[in-house]
């Protein structure tokens, strides 16, 4: 095997895995003074921990593939990209359904697999097409669907019909389906063979992190419009202004996203 031998770098490991959980907390308890200390500590050890694994003989992140691979690098801050921008969807969604829309939490539940079931639906699909058409080209369609779908629900009203927000929950599992494979098998395809444990290891995490990002948008946005107070009829219209900001804010994040993915193309294209 081409990485046998090497040791395992165990003080790179501990200072990643002591920065993304006071991340992870951090961003959890906003917009507490907790969480300013939990993630400023949180961004030293980080500091501390690029500083330690460009001198280290086996890193535990190969910072290299960052700074030498320029689709590897774009594939992975788009998949950050996506995580942060799709994770809290069912989140904003359910308080939607159930406090505005007056649905129970059981039927709430069902309204939203519409997203997970045409994403597993679609999948091995687009999966297996990437492998014959440029997957780059894809995942930035993936991304492009992604954003649309984010930016119709900032239309959303307390009359909006069930069947238009399915449907677009419908159409954000397709544009998720098109993106998570395709941009999977870029970073996989765009590293050697030795660095494929480095390189799913990285993407695991751009995806945890954007997932707590997404989740501390949410926490942040519902922080300033609401507060810390019981969400009860008169609160509704904040409640939905909330909702609707963090649909923008995601979809943005999608559009940035389309950016780096057609920017990945472009480098891609120079590569051959």
């Amino acid at each position: 095997m081409e990485a046998s031998g090497e040791k395992i770098d165990l003080i790179g490991s501990i200072l990643y895995g002591v920065a993304i959980v006071l991340f992870m907390y951090g961003v959890s308890v906003l917009p507490s003074s907790r969480s300013i200390w939990a993630i400023c500590l949180a961004s030293a050890l980080g500091s501390f921990f690029v500083w330690w694994e460009w001198k280290a003989p086996f890193p535990v992140v190969n910072l290299e593939l960052f700074r030498q691979n320029k689709i590897f690098a774009l594939s992975n801050l788009a998949s950050l990209i996506n995580s942060s921008a799709t994770f809290a969807v069912g989140f904003m969604l359910s308080l939607y359904l159930q406090y505005i829309k007056g649905l129970t939490s059981q039927a709430s539940g069902l309204a939203l697999m519409a997203l997970p079931v045409v994403m597993a639906m679609f999948s091995p699909i687009v999966g297996r097409l990437s492998d014959r058409v440029h997957p780059r080209k894809i995942a930035s369609l993936g991304m492009a669907a992604t954003a649309v779908g984010l930016f119709v629900m900032t239309f959303l009203k307390s009359g909006t019909s069930m069947i238009v927000i399915v449907s677009d929950l419908a159409f954000l599992g397709l544009g998720v389906a098109l993106f998570a494979s395709p941009n999977m098998n870029t970073i996989m395809n765009s590293v050697e063979k030795k660095f494929y444990g480095t390189a799913s290891g990285i993407s695991g995490s751009m995806r945890l992190i954007g997932n707590m990002l997404s989740m501390g948008i949410v926490t942040l946005v519902f922080s300033l419009y609401l507060g810390r107070v019981e969400i009860t009829p008169q609160n509704h219209p904040a409640l939905l202004n909330c909702v609707k900001t963090g649909f923008l804010i995601f979809s943005l994040l999608c559009a940035a996203g389309i950016f780096a993915a057609s920017a990945g193309e472009n480098t891609t294209s120079m590569n051959q």
